[in-house]
């Protein structure tokens, strides 16, 4: 990969983070799993954590995620990841555990899988993508798409007596005693980017401390399967995904706001 000097009289402040490769990735132009990745790794990075780090990618479209962090991952099953993390969380304490999985992988197939390690407690952290439709397989109807929302399996849109209503997973986690801090971000904006770091930050803290459960929902675009330009997914994603489903907070422990409150 090639280098750039930097002048003596200049600072570098934008680099690639050192949690990530230098690869190339297969996402298509406009989605956000780039944004989200990078954020792992600045956060990753900033913590110190690179060298003590395993992530568990997924079945779904980020089922490559090994290519592009720069620390040990394994792949699981479809569904199994949160399996896995406990797994790897309990046999080595001292690492830092996270699985990344889309709805697909968590809300659907790994359902039993991930509400009941959040109710366990298991120390390791969850970032799910939700993008409200399956992107790797040709933009069926996922558990998050949306009441009405057009995809390949319902052509005339979600019909919710016939498909049931959409999976409120953080609603869903975060109302079990296991969970630490359970929370919904989006990256649409830069808002919403920063607000996502510090809600990683937070998570990775609290696994750090032990606290319990910890899970970052990240709202998600895919252009792609919507069939959308890369501006118009991101607004319609603000217009409607938030408006379906709420960003912020659905659990903050005792112990995680304490955590938050330490200087």
């Amino acid at each position: 990969m090639a280098t750039i000097d930097i002048p003596a009289d200049m600072e570098l402040v934008y680099q690639r983070p050192e949690s990530l490769t230098p690869a190339h990735t297969h996402y298509c132009p406009g989605c956000t799993h780039g944004i989200i990745h990078r954020l792992i790794a600045e956060v990753l990075d900033e913590l110190g954590l690179r060298e003590r780090t395993i992530g568990i990618a997924p079945v779904g479209c980020s089922v490559l995620a090994y290519y592009y962090f720069n620390f040990d991952m394994a792949e699981a099953a479809h569904g199994r990841a949160p399996a896995m993390a406990t797994g790897m969380k309990r046999t080595n304490p001292d690492k830092v555990v996270f699985t990344y999985q889309g709805d697909g992988d968590l809300a659907a197939i790994g359902t039993a899988e991930i509400v009941h390690s959040a109710n366990r407690g298991e120390l390791f952290t969850t970032i799910f993508v939700n993008n409200a439709i399956y992107g790797m397989t040709g933009g069926q109807m996922a558990p998050t798409t949306l009441p009405g929302q057009v995809s390949t399996s319902c052509p005339s849109g979600r019909d919710v007596e016939l498909a049931g209503f959409p999976m409120h997973m953080a609603e869903l986690l975060g109302g079990l005693p296991g969970t630490a801090y359970v929370t919904r971000q989006a990256v649409f904006d830069v808002r919403g980017i920063r607000r996502t770091k510090k809600a990683l930050t937070t998570a990775f803290r609290a696994q750090l401390a032990g606290l319990g459960f910890t899970m970052v929902e990240v709202l998600s675009t895919c252009n792609t399967n919507w069939h959308m330009s890369v501006l118009g997914a991101l607004e319609w994603a603000k217009d409607k995904m938030v408006g379906y489903y709420p960003l912020g907070d659905t659990k903050v422990s005792d112990a995680v706001r304490a955590m938050l409150e330490e200087k």
